[in-house]
């Protein structure tokens, strides 16, 4: 079966423009606490341009690197050439990743749940390359605990996901790590806009969770 296309041209351009931008504003800081302590072999899904491939400590032994959409994975592959980690960028799909069960130590996801067609389909093959006790490492925009900013979110979802490349702000990512059979073993909750416009997508999580 081939698998699906995905190409944001748009989208992944103004990404590559306002990432590092949003790193200078704080996003840096959260992609160290995201990796802090990780070792091993290392999933990556939806690696975009590579901005997570600094912050990968010393104790981890390879990375491959998830991107299907053609522009980020090309700048992701640049960005691995300078990594002080082996870092493999490869081109795949959040429903049949290119990996074993059980293969890897631990898996990440940065901002990138909120895009995939079916987070349950993305998490449960994340669980199945994962190995048991692996970790999985989330930093996501999720949906508001506010009321009145979760309605807002729920209303801009009408468009949003068609400017942001399928980015949808109203995900309840948390919960869905669970539903998938994830131990949530921590969740740091805040609040992080860079500009006016990252209102709907200003909650954050960074956190951590257990294949049983």
């Amino acid at each position: 079966m081939n698998k699906p296309a995905v190409s944001h041209p748009l989208f992944a351009r103004f990404f590559y423009l306002i990432g590092p931008i949003a790193n200078k504003a704080g996003g840096d800081a959260h992609r160290k606490e995201l990796l802090s302590g990780l070792s091993g072999r290392v999933i990556e899904l939806g690696a975009g341009t590579g901005l997570n491939f600094p912050f990968y400590p010393p104790t981890v032994t390879e990375v491959l690197a998830i991107e299907p959409e053609p522009f980020m994975r090309k700048k992701a592959i640049d960005s691995a050439r300078v990594a002080s980690v082996d870092v493999k960028v490869v081109d795949g799909v959040d429903s049949n990743l290119p990996a074993e069960n059980c293969e890897y130590d631990a898996a990440v996801v940065s901002l990138v749940l909120c895009s995939v067609s079916d987070p349950g389909i993305a998490l449960k093959e994340i669980r199945r390359v994962l190995r048991v006790g692996g970790e999985l490492r989330f930093y996501e925009h999720i949906v508001a605990e506010e009321p009145r900013l979760a309605r807002l979110q729920r209303r801009v979802d009408i468009l949003w996901p068609y400017l942001g490349g399928g980015c949808h702000t109203s995900r309840d990512t948390v919960s869905a790590i669970e539903t998938a059979g994830f131990i949530i073993s921590s969740a740091r909750r805040f609040k992080f806009q860079p500009s006016a416009l990252a209102i709907p997508v200003s909650p954050h999580v960074i956190g951590t969770a257990i294949k049983g």
